[in-house]
Parts: C-alpha cells; sequence; structure tokens
C-alpha cells in the first residue's frame, strides 16, 4: 500500500468516503437538514422504527436502532434536536440491502430525537423523545 502511494497509484484518504456533507452536518432543525440533504420537506411515517432506550444513563453514549420498511430506501439519517448540531449520524443505504443502522451517539440533555430516512428521492421522518440523566455534551 505504501509503495502504491508512493507511486501515485493510491492516495492516501481516498478510501474514506467522498460525499461527506458538511452543511447537513451544521444544520440545527429537521426543515434545515432536509434541505441540506436535498430536499423541500419531509412526511411523518409509521414506515420507520427507533428502537433507544427510553432514558439513557449516560448521554455520552445512546444506543440507536433504526430500521425503515419503506421500499427504495437510500439514506437514513438521526436528528438529535438539542444537541449543537442536529445531525448526528447519516448512513447511505445500498439498494438491495435490509435499511437498518445501529449506532451510538452523544446527547447533552433530554431530547427529541427523529430518524430521517430518505426513499425513492423523497423524506419521511418519525420522532422519539429521550430522557438524559446524565449529559454527554458537557452536561
Amino acid at each position: 500500500m505504501g509503495l502504491a502511494a508512493t507511486a501515485g497509484l493510491f492516495k492516501p484518504g481516498s478510501a474514506w468516503a467522498q460525499t461527506w456533507n458538511k452543511a447537513a452536518f451544521e444544520t440545527k432543525s429537521l426543515a434545515d437538514t432536509v434541505k441540506a440533504m436535498g430536499g423541500t420537506a419531509a412526511a411523518e411515517s409509521k414506515e420507520i422504527a427507533i428502537v433507544s432506550p427510553d432514558i439513557a444513563e449516560n448521554g455520552a453514549v445512546v444506543p440507536f436502532t433504526i430500521n425503515s420498511r419503506i421500499p427504495k430506501t437510500e439514506s437514513i439519517a438521526l436528528l438529535v434536536e438539542k444537541n449543537p448540531n442536529s445531525l448526528a449520524a447519516s448512513f447511505d443505504i445500498p439498494a438491495g440491502t435490509e435499511a437498518g443502522v445501529t449506532t451510538r451517539v452523544k446527547m447533552g440533555q433530554t431530547s427529541n430525537i427523529t430518524a430521517l430516512v430518505k426513499a425513492d428521492g423523497k423524506f419521511y421522518y418519525t420522532t422519539k423523545e429521550v430522557k438524559v440523566t446524565i449529559g454527554g455534551c458537557g452536561g
């Protein structure tokens, strides 16, 4: 690998995601996030499930699983309403795969969590409140 990089055949960092959307990760609301991701609005959907604790004992590591039963799911994002920047994670879902992700995020305080799904070019969301007893973002 080092020899390939030296020869210019492999560029350092080329294995990293090439489509990081910096503007989306700087948003403060669901509407701003949808706009930064190329949409105009999002519709609420019962076809999205958020699995998480109702009460997180440590806001520094709150586990989430998000599943989408919406056909042609392209991406799944997780937003934390009261964090400094609301978009906490975003995942591209390859065509033909099961649309589900599991991750852990940091939450500074009790907040609404929104799962945002892009499917067939449209945006859908569902929301759940998670209470935090010990803050993770400076709390």
